[in-house]
């Protein structure tokens, strides 16, 4: 790294220090914090919400699977293919009980439908599953680091922790959504960057089209996943990822806690579609750069030798170092700082308010409140900054596997709360039973099956088993207990109602589902044999 790169690097770290600085004279009150006193503008939300989906893994781990990964290629992009049609039912179902109830924390809802227990059981999955998760890409994040600037990797992890942590204590969830936006164009300009110095290194078109293997570009994988032993199936992805799509914006509260920031109900559900259309292009970007650096390490072989075979996510930090001229390598690292930093900072945020809304209640004035809710964000950044200087001797067995972790977990959770709102006999304990239940039968599955059943499934399976747990356990031991409508459940009625309410953006999304699935099959069609 020149001091042309390093001047850059802290340029934009300062900004973000600065801005959250100026942001922080209107935080008075938890609200303020935690929701952004419930007054941000949808688009700023929207481009939030995306950013916080491109972290430094996307950044460095889909160019590395569509260039590099045995059976990889442009299979990557089907893990879009359901994220339209699950925000739809988030949109529907979710949000407007969510936010008419004018909610911080998501779990504050099972205490309103159904205990306390059940609020706490499932707030504190949250909270040690995202608190390891964040530790773990806080390490991989900070690993790019270290190979681009030469910083050792604990400077790296306190660097990127320490700049997260102060400006998410100073604006709350102001800085985390203006800075998000920050983050956003940082971001684009460095996928512009490396796609720019790429599509020269590979010699234009003409070398994408001679380096680049046809199985590469090959999209689709028509399979199911179900003891086929496909490594990208169709209809796992289109499914199971429905399922995963509708649990991750509609019941994870590091998604949730920005459409609870939006003006109203009708703010939220827009920035929620804006996002749905937005992430296929930003996936697509990433494809397109894997496929660029796909050629570049076809023609270059001083970067076939630096990136280990045991380490094929070296590849994007390596084509920075070799191919990217100074100014240009800054931009990009910092670039990756943004996409690390976007992630890092929601999580921050989300775990504080999980934990002060849900176990520490809110006692003493307004300002106390938020002087407390400071220190549990400082005391969560301590957790994640240590998950990630430790994450070095297991984090290449938990970022291989910590998608199929989260599959284990997101349709048991998601099942507790659809059951709240459409089933008026749930009670608390047959949700929890039902939690117990999901995740007992996907262990289950994992233990028997291995990796002859495509990990998607297990969404579904967790879903399906939590429901009906759920289902019969309430109607074998009802609960005495009346819960009014207007407290968290939903009838026909409603969802029709705001179904009706956003049908054409709900038109939109059925029909550009259809387009990118067209889309990807005639990539396939047009690829050369």
């Amino acid at each position: 790294m020149t001091l042309l790169d390093l001047a850059i690097i802290a340029g934009y770290l300062g900004c973000t220090l600065l801005l959250s600085a100026w942001l922080a004279r209107t935080i008075t009150s938890p609200d303020d914090y935690y929701v952004a006193g419930r007054a941000m503008p949808w688009w700023a939300l929207a481009l939030s919400t995306t950013a916080t989906q491109s972290s430094a893994n996307s950044f460095i781990g889909i160019p590395a699977f569509v260039a590099l990964v045995p059976g990889g290629g442009l299979t990557w992009l089907q893990y879009e293919l359901a994220v339209p049609l699950g925000i739809l039912v988030v949109m529907v179902v979710l949000v407007p009980v969510f936010r008419g109830l004018g909610l911080v924390s998501i779990y504050e809802y099972l205490e309103i439908r159904f205990d306390r227990p059940t609020r706490l059981l499932l707030s504190g999955v949250f909270l040690i599953s995202r608190a390891a998760a964040t530790g773990v890409a806080l390490y991989a994040a900070a690993v790019v680091v270290q190979v681009c600037t030469g910083l050792p990797l604990t400077a790296s992890v306190l660097t990127m922790g320490g700049v997260t942590v102060v400006y998410d204590m100073l604006g709350g969830m102001r800085a985390v959504v203006w800075t998000d936006v920050l983050q956003m164009v940082v971001l684009l300009g460095g996928i512009a960057v490396c796609a720019a110095f790429g599509w020269t290194a590979a010699g234009g078109w003409a070398g994408l089209i001679h380096d680049v293997g046809p199985a590469r570009l090959h999209a689709i994988e028509w399979a199911h996943g179900v003891g086929d032993g496909a490594r990208a199936p169709f209809w796992g992805f289109l499914v199971g990822g429905f399922v995963l799509y509708v649990a991750y914006y509609g019941v994870d509260q590091t998604q949730v806690q920005r459409q609870l920031s939006a003006r109203n109900v009708r703010h939220a559900q827009r920035l929620l579609a804006a996002n749905a259309l937005a992430r296929f292009p930003l996936t697509l970007m990433y494809a397109g750069l894997g496929l660029l650096m796909a050629a570049v390490y076809a023609r270059s072989e001083e970067l076939r030798l630096a990136v280990p075979a045991a380490r094929l996510d070296f590849l994007v930090p390596r084509f920075i170092e070799l191919v990217l001229p100074p100014g240009a390598r800054g931009f990009v690292v910092a670039a990756i700082l943004a996409a690390a930093m976007s992630s890092l900072d929601s999580a921050l945020n989300s775990l504080s308010a999980a934990t002060m809304r849900d176990f520490v209640g809110s006692r003493g004035t307004p300002r106390r409140q938020l002087t407390i809710s400071r220190l549990v964000t400082l005391a969560w950044a301590t957790v994640i900054t240590i998950v990630g200087i430790q994450a070095g001797s297991f984090a290449s067995n938990v970022i291989e596997g910590i998608n199929r972790v989260g599959a284990l977990f997101y349709g048991p959770l998601l099942a507790a709360f659809m059951c709240g709102m459409l089933d008026r006999r749930a009670t608390g304990p047959s949700v929890r039973a039902g939690l117990a239940a999901g995740l007992g039968v996907n262990l289950l599955l994992l233990m028997l099956f291995g990796r002859s059943l495509f990990w998607m499934w297990w969404n579904v399976s967790g879903l399906v088993v939590a429901t009906c747990t759920c289902a019969l356990l309430a109607r074998a031991f009802p609960s005495p207990r009346t819960v009014p409508t207007t407290r968290g459940l939903l009838g026909a009625t409603s969802i029709a109602r705001q179904l009706v309410d956003v049908r054409r953006w709900a038109l939109a999304m059925v029909v550009y589902t259809s387009g990118v699935i067209g889309f990807l099959a005639w990539l396939g069609d047009i690829s050369p044999s």
